[in-house]
């Protein structure tokens, strides 16, 4: 008889923009080293890689925050979908006051 399933454990979070730097950082590094050192003339396209790391890495730095806080709305929207998590944003204090002066007001008054 086997044992149940233990549930999984929630995802860590991380800081990826941290990695992105750090990538980043290395592949500048890499970078500066080619440029110092005279590479044989059928091995430049090393200086492309490198050029290639630093601007994957620049994009990333720039593209995740906006990566996170798309997944985050897209897990609220579906909460609130399933009618599971926060409730759905009341509106504005002037909107809610407006509609409750309007179904307070006499039939007359109201056109």
């Amino acid at each position: 008889m086997t044992r149940p399933r233990r549930p999984d454990p929630p995802p860590l979070r991380t800081d990826d923009r941290l990695v992105a730097a750090v990538g980043t950082v290395a592949w500048a590094i890499a970078l500066v080293v080619l440029l110092i050192v005279d590479l044989p003339e059928d091995a430049r396209w090393w200086l492309w890689v490198c050029v290639v790391g630093v601007a994957t890495g620049i994009f990333g730095y720039w593209y995740l925050p906006r990566l996170h806080r798309a997944r985050a709305a897209a897990l609220e929207r579906r909460a609130l979908r399933e009618g599971q998590g926060r409730a759905v944003p009341a509106a504005p204090p002037e909107a809610t006051e407006a509609s409750r002066t309007a179904a307070h007001r006499a039939p007359e008054d109201r056109a």
